[in-house]
């Protein structure tokens, strides 16, 4: 289910991706501040002694997950731009003991680190929400050692947006309360900017579509698209893992 709004407390999506057990050893405000769309954890596979870039951290839920996967001879930087979400990542990274993360406020368009200083980037469903992705990837790339890996979960567009009934501005204007579809690439977009900044080995996988039961009704709500074209959106809305290395 895409979670739209905190909710309160863990909910079936972030117990389903991480399971219940880890999330029982997080922080309950750390949990109820995670928005994501996957598991970047799981398709970075991470190693001890890495270094980690997470894009768009939060409250630090997969930074501080991504510290105990690299241990003690690793690092995780997690990289925000909102005050109250880098004080609460901060906040639990001292609650659970983490010394090897730091929480770096800036702009995911223009990384405060220097070029090829980390081993992997992660970033759960925040690459959406940029204005210029393209950049994103382009500084992504920048600072990723050679043969370092880019894994990414983001809500994406599966299909063209031509083939719904109204303008793709017309939709991403009706969409813009829900900032993570308002901002979705389609698949091919999203390949054709990672080959743009020099990726290779890229794959793009849809791990879930959604249901827009939900979705249908807030749009109802707000009048802001015909029944036709929420139709139209039916199956094209979908969470993506997305990998990618540099060479």
């Amino acid at each position: 289910m895409l979670q739209l709004m905190d909710v309160g407390g863990p909910t079936n999506t972030e117990i389903a991706l991480y399971g219940a057990e880890t999330i029982a050893t997080l922080p309950s405000d750390m949990v109820t501040a995670s928005f994501g769309c996957g598991n970047s954890l799981a398709l970075a596979k991470l190693q001890p002694g890495e270094v980690v870039l997470d894009l768009g951290s939060g409250g630090g839920l997969e930074v501080l997950l991504a510290a105990r996967q690299v241990g003690a001879s690793g690092y995780v930087y997690g990289l925000d731009m909102t005050d109250a979400m880098l004080e609460t990542a901060r906040r639990n990274a001292e609650k659970v003991g983490a010394t090897n993360v730091s929480f770096l406020k800036g702009d995911i368009e223009a990384i405060p680190l220097p070029d090829q200083s980390v081993n992997v980037i992660i970033s759960n469903c925040v690459i959406n929400l940029a204005p210029d992705k393209g950049q994103v990837l382009n500084d992504a790339f920048r600072v990723l050692r050679p043969g370092g890996r880019l894994a990414v979960s983001d809500i994406v567009f599966d299909g063209e947006l031509d083939t719904i009934p109204v303008s793709e501005a017309e939709l991403r204007t009706a969409l813009s309360w829900v900032g993570c579809i308002a901002g979705a690439l389609t698949m091919r977009h999203y390949r054709e900017l990672l080959e743009a900044a020099g990726f290779s080995q890229i794959e793009l996988v849809i791990t879930e579509r959604y249901p827009l039961d939900d979705l249908r009704l807030q749009m109802s709500e707000r009048g802001s698209l015909s029944e036709a074209v929420t139709s139209a959106l039916e199956g094209k809305i979908a969470s993506c893992a997305i990998s990618a290395r540099r060479g």
